[in-house]
């Protein structure tokens, strides 16, 4: 398939509801992949927590673990799908919500995931 890039969701998102990702990462790191890609255009990444309140966003534990997760996946799946990890995109205004750390989601696609 020929994708265009990522969603990146938050799971406090309304549409969240077991069918509206393709991966989802655990605080901590775990990654559970959907049975079948969502989008014929994009690839959906769920974020477990509630990035929409500063509080919440700051406070989960082993928020590092799964920005890393999910930044290493991205890597992974722009390598197998021929396709930009650079074209990251919001699900919503709302999603995947004001604080959600885009600046702590690194990505470096010229010498991999740190």
């Amino acid at each position: 398939m020929l994708y265009k890039g990522f969603i990146m969701h938050h799971s406090h998102c309304s549409s969240i509801n077991g069918k509206g990702f393709d991966f989802w990462v655990e605080p901590g790191g775990q990654v559970y992949a959907a049975p079948m890609l969502t989008d014929p255009d994009y690839i959906h990444i769920c974020l477990e927590g509630d990035f929409s309140h500063r509080d919440a966003a700051a406070s989960e534990s082993g928020r590092k673990e799964q920005l890393f997760a999910a930044g290493k996946l991205i890597l992974e799946l722009a390598a197998r799908f021929e396709i930009s990890p650079l074209i990251i995109e919001p699900h919503s205004i709302s999603c995947p919500g004001t604080f959600f750390p885009w600046n702590d989601l690194v990505i470096y696609p010229s010498d991999g995931y740190h």
